[in-house]
């Protein structure tokens, strides 16, 4: 029995002072910001921490205790190719100073505000985290949404008299630090916080927006004895990530000096328009990640691995990538051929397990960001549906009905697809034109309707499998 992971197993770990406050706490952000902020710290450049905020009460599994219990600290694991070298590191991470939870103790969140030291917010509540929620209120303790979290704590540093923030959303989201900072401004205004506060928010911080790439599945479960063997200390919040590392962060050139990643060597840009970067990104690794979810769920398999090493469905993410997705994108085809290679080789890892049902999390949100824009392109420019989106579309909507694929999503999102599957007859026409969940009405996109009905009476007769196979040959 080996002992828990903490600073009296590991004494000779530094403390830094906070100078992060990050919302969210789950695996990526441990294994992206976090990890990033530990090079930095080795190499004497930041010498900070971040303070974890938990976004939602309903926080993922028991993250905010398991790192109580460890002070704060918990390990990376690096495994992959890299530059054509294998990379299996292990590191112990310090980067952390504590987490708080603003719905059971608001005052000490608010009291973040008080801190000189403090002086970046990062952030990652996933896709439908940076949402405007009519009705938040100032007076709750907390707010509901994350905007709303962050709005008031920016009211109460405005009111302290303080310097404001550089922030630097890392949802998946088009022009994340615009919509987060236009939802901020719309709660002041709802909030009544007055012209003197709207005009510190616009000239005292600094919203930047953001592209995140590392592939992070997480706590590796079923290696948890060896490791636990192979480390000689216990870790419950342990998190395994592929060396693989970018960030694209868009934002004045100041900020190099600031929060000198690339100095630490870290594969980061800053960059005055990021536009290019988030198209390559989103569309063509997020965009197959969507993609195979729920085909790759309804079929069996249970990784991105068996996704890769299973002929037909690398053959669909292969044409998916080629066929669909690339010809829709303005970058040179080259370029997008050589990324899209590297990203089937990161896809076929054979180190990282990356569970589809940990990328299937608000499913709807994702596909509307990284899928929808090409259907919608593709079918302007050619006149008919991408076939292969066309079905994994499909796929999705029948996912969603709850019976075969467990699913991960907003309640409000659960009730809509609840609501709609109760009268099967009229489901696709009803979910469709749904335009909380797109914001359009998709059934006046031509063929739409007949493909998904066709689409989804196939994959009830038969499986997925069988569906792709006669699609890619």
């Amino acid at each position: 029995m080996t002992n828990r992971l903490s600073r009296s197993t590991h004494p000779g770990l530094p403390l830094h002072r906070e100078r992060m406050i990050q919302f969210g706490g789950g695996n990526f952000m441990r294994a992206f910001v976090d990890w990033q902020l530990q090079q930095m710290n080795n190499q004497g450049l930041f010498n900070g921490s971040a303070v974890i905020v938990q976004p939602i009460a309903q926080s993922v599994g028991r993250v905010a205790e398991h790192m109580a219990e460890q002070d704060n600290l918990y390990t990376v694991l690096l495994n992959g190719i890299m530059d054509n070298e294998t990379v299996n590191s292990r590191e112990i991470i310090s980067s952390v100073s504590r987490v708080i939870n603003p719905y059971m103790d608001y005052e000490a969140y608010l009291a973040l505000a008080e801190n000189d030291d403090l002086e970046f917010i990062t952030s990652n509540t996933t896709e439908a985290g940076i949402a405007y929620l009519p009705g938040d209120r100032a007076d709750s303790t907390p707010p509901v949404s994350f905007p709303g979290k962050l709005t008031a704590l920016l009211y109460r540093r405005f009111e302290l008299g303080k310097k404001g923030f550089v922030i630097i959303p890392c949802e998946l989201i088009d022009r994340n630090g615009e919509k987060l900072q236009e939802i901020v401004e719309r709660y002041a205004a709802d909030w009544s916080l007055g012209g003197e506060f709207l005009q510190w928010l616009k000239s005292e911080n600094t919203f930047c927006c953001s592209l995140v790439d590392r592939i992070v599945p997480g706590y590796p479960h079923e290696q948890a004895a060896a490791l636990e063997a192979e480390l000689g200390y216990t870790d419950l919040v342990m998190a395994t990530a592929e060396p693989f590392l970018f960030w694209v962060i868009e934002g004045p050139e100041s900020l190099t000096e600031r929060l000198p990643l690339a100095k630490a060597g870290l594969n980061v840009v800053m960059t005055p328009d990021m536009t290019a970067y988030r198209e390559r990104k989103v569309h063509l690794l997020n965009g197959p990640h969507t993609a195979m979810v729920p085909l790759g769920l309804l079929a069996g398999l249970a990784t991105v691995e068996d996704v890769m090493n299973d002929g037909t469905f690398s053959r669909f993410v292969k044409q998916l990538i080629e066929e669909e997705l690339i010809p829709m994108l303005d970058l040179p085809a080259e370029e997008l051929l050589s990324y899209a290679g590297a990203v089937q080789e990161r896809f076929r890892n054979p180190f990282i397990r990356h569970e589809l049902t940990s990328i299937s999390l608000n499913s709807i949100s994702k596909f509307k960001t990284r899928l929808l824009p090409v259907m919608l392109r593709y079918q302007k420019e050619r006149g008919r549906l991408p076939e292969r989106i066309t079905l994994a579309f499909a796929a999705l909507l029948l996912s969603y009905r709850g019976d075969r694929i467990a699913r991960q999503d907003s309640a409000e999102v659960l009730a809509v697809f609840d609501q709609a599957w109760s009268e099967p007859s009229s489901f696709v026409n009803t979910i469709l034109g749904d335009t909380s969940l797109w914001g359009q009405d998709l059934t006046l996109l031509p063929g739409m309707g007949a493909a998904i009905t066709a689409h989804l009476e196939r994959l009830e007769r038969e499986d997925s499998r069988t569906a792709l196979q006669e699609l890619v040959g």
